[in-house]
């Protein structure tokens, strides 16, 4: 189900609604019935695969907790978890990816391999719920987290249903120690949280599927397209990116919240940050930081010699690429972020402006590495956006050679305008959350936003509704 959809409008209040009515006891199981049928909404058979990850995961807790005083067993039980959970990703996420790339091998050496590619379709945020699974493992074999008796409160950690497709993936030291509180109503708690609804539809329907019209059309056909509309194209899909996953995550935000429930702030104002690493410390926050505590402090993080640290970066960059997609693009995307760290940190004890001096001059240089940083993300999200390693080298001989075009992007005044509201609510946000800011303002001003976001989402939406792009990982 999506979130922009007239059966979401139905769902959400219904669902928010028997949430106050019933008494905490039974609550659990309206929210996991709930989420199951909004997960159902999509392809029905596949809730059966999430099931079977929450059964492995729910057992291998139990008994990492119950052989607590015995290390190896202890260890056994959270390898075949990690194994079992990892598999079933790889099934459906990466086997037919990697048969297709040994038959192309095989073809090139004059080889035999018979093969067939598997009719089956990636199930929405089998990605993100994995991770979610496995984060509850891993915190109750480092004794952070007890591992939950009931399989139906452990079934909705997995499964709740706001950040059950994209996320932001959650630990379960904060979601399911919430799922066990009683939630009273609270005003603000149902105001913030549509406050923040509005928001994310707004920066879904009326700023990024409008985007994404003119952003396909590039992608699609780039040789027909000038440089500048090229340009122009790429720029249009960092913002379609952000505007919808950072819509996603914002509705996601708000749902939880008009139950009570607080999820982790997914994004931090990214395209104002003035380095690659602080862009990761802002972009996609939950996943940023589960790499960073389940893999890159494991393999050492930056406490190791150098050379270590450079491997462990370029690891841990390019599995989160990998994470991304079966496709050479996500991992060329992955690992060119690592060589980008690498390079940073080389590079972090020149100043090429060390003779400026004063406040204004720090503003001016911390603006130049805000743009330098922009058009590096802006260059690596092409690599992101292409179907294929063909398409991205179509797409830059095109950036290299068309001077003109015989095809030109007439970009609609709607669009310009809802860019230009999401720039200036970047801008005014970059310290609090939408909601905050919201509570800060006087009351026409608060007022005047909320009819200023609502008319762009009914005058402003796209005629094309785009399935939210996080979806397909």
């Amino acid at each position: 189900m999506l979130f922009n959809s007239i059966e979401f409008l139905l769902f959400f209040p219904t669902v928010t609604l028997l949430f106050y009515l019933l008494p905490h006891r039974f609550r659990w199981l309206l929210l996991l019935a709930a989420s199951c049928f909004f997960y159902m909404w999509f392809i029905p058979k596949y809730i059966f695969i999430l099931l079977v990850t929450i059964a492995i995961d729910y057992s291998a807790g139990l008994l990492i907790e119950r052989w607590a005083d015995a290390p190896a067993k202890k260890r056994t039980c959270l390898v075949v978890s990690i194994v079992s959970t990892c598999l079933v990703l790889f099934i459906f996420k990466y086997l037919n990816f990697c048969s297709a790339n040994l038959v192309a091998l095989a073809q090139h050496f004059g080889w035999a391999h018979p093969s067939k590619a598997l009719n089956i379709i990636l199930p929405i945020g089998l990605s993100f719920h994995t991770f979610q699974s496995l984060s509850y493992v891993i915190e109750v074999y480092r004794g952070q987290q007890r591992a939950e008796r009931h399989f139906g409160y452990y079934s909705l950690y997995v499964m709740f249903y706001p950040q059950l497709v994209t996320g932001p993936i959650e630990r379960p030291q904060n979601l399911l120690r919430q799922l066990h509180e009683e939630k009273p109503l609270r005003y603000e708690n149902i105001a913030n949280g549509l406050k923040l609804i509005l928001f994310g539809l707004f920066l879904k329907m009326a700023v990024a599927d409008n985007l994404g019209v003119y952003v396909d059309r590039i992608y699609d056909n780039p040789q027909l397209y000038s440089r500048a509309d090229l340009l122009l194209g790429m720029v249009f899909y960092s913002f379609q990116i952000y505007g919808d996953f950072f819509g996603y995550s914002t509705i996601a935000l708000g749902c939880a919240l008009t139950m009570g429930f607080t999820l982790t702030d997914n994004f931090r104002t990214p395209y104002l940050s003035d380095s690659v690493r602080e862009f990761w410390h802002r972009w996609h926050i939950s996943l940023s930081t589960w790499f960073r505590d389940y893999l890159y402090i494991p393999l050492g993080g930056s406490r190791v010699p150098l050379p270590r640290w450079m491997l462990n970066t370029l690891i841990v960059f390019t599995v989160c690429g990998i994470w991304h997609g079966a496709n050479w693009t996500f991992m060329l995307w992955g690992f060119a972020y690592g060589l980008l760290l690498i390079v940073e940190r080389g590079l972090r004890h020149v100043h090429l402006f060390d003779r400026l001096k004063g406040s204004g001059a720090r503003t001016v240089i911390r603006l130049l590495n805000i743009a330098k940083t922009f058009i590096v993300v802006t260059f690596l999200w092409t690599i992101f956006r292409a179907p294929s390693l063909d398409s991205l080298r179509s797409l830059f001989s095109a950036l290299w050679h068309n001077a003109s075009g015989t095809e030109s992007l007439q970009v609609a005044p709607a669009v310009w305008i809802g860019l230009a509201l999401f720039v200036l609510s970047d801008l005014l946000t970059r310290r609090s959350r939408f909601d905050s800011w919201c509570s800060r303002q006087h009351g026409v001003v608060r007022w005047a936003v909320y009819a200023l976001l609502l008319f762009g989402v009914i005058a402003f939406s796209s005629v094309e509704h785009y399935p939210f792009i996080y979806f397909q990982f």
